[in-house]
């Protein structure tokens, strides 16, 4: 059975990057505590692979050094013409997000890790997403792309736990109801 989780951060006021795209406030100095990585490690060691969505995987690409260099990556894209030339464990689905299943299943793939925005507002809206950790940042950006988009019908969650971070930070475990 697949379990299907989304781990990301989002401004107070539920927004993941600027207009832009730019996360760059994600990593600002002030947030940092030493010896925390804020359960990602953790979260990290207990995935078999990444689904992500195209924007967000253009935005990865840039990191130095590239992070998921022992998790294969699945890139999700509408473009049925996208290609990605890369020496890391990286892949290109243009199916639809149910055909996406069955191929992960084929993969043997049980612990799949979710991100981006739209990505992770699609598998909701699929009712594919099983659970979501959010950590939310002390700062208001006030524009930019949100986590959350409308959706076709309410979605249950169930709270699993919320921690607090000296930093401010608030990281809270939903599992999605299904």
């Amino acid at each position: 059975m697949i379990s299907l989780k989304a781990y990301i951060a989002t401004s107070l006021d539920g927004l993941i990057a600027k207009k832009d795209g730019s996360v760059d406030w994600l990593h600002s100095e002030k947030y940092h505590l030493e010896n925390e990585d804020f359960g990602y490690e953790k979260f990290m060691k207990s995935i078999d692979c990444i689904v992500m969505g195209r924007i967000t995987f253009e935005t990865v690409l840039q990191f130095e050094p590239y992070p998921f260099e022992n998790v294969p990556v699945i890139v999700v894209s509408n473009n049925p013409n996208y290609q990605i030339e890369s020496k890391h464990q990286i892949s290109v689905f243009t199916h639809s997000l149910r055909e996406l299943i069955p191929f992960l299943e084929s993969n043997q793939y049980q612990n799949v890790y979710v991100d981006g925005g739209k990505l992770i507002q699609s598998f909701l809206n699929e009712s594919l997403l099983d659970e979501i950790t959010i950590t939310q940042i002390p700062i208001l950006l006030g524009s930019g792309i949100p986590l959350f988009g409308g959706t076709d019908k309410e979605i249950d969650l169930k709270h699993r736990k919320t921690q607090t971070f000296p930093n401010g930070f608030v990281q809270t475990e939903y599992e999605i109801a299904k």
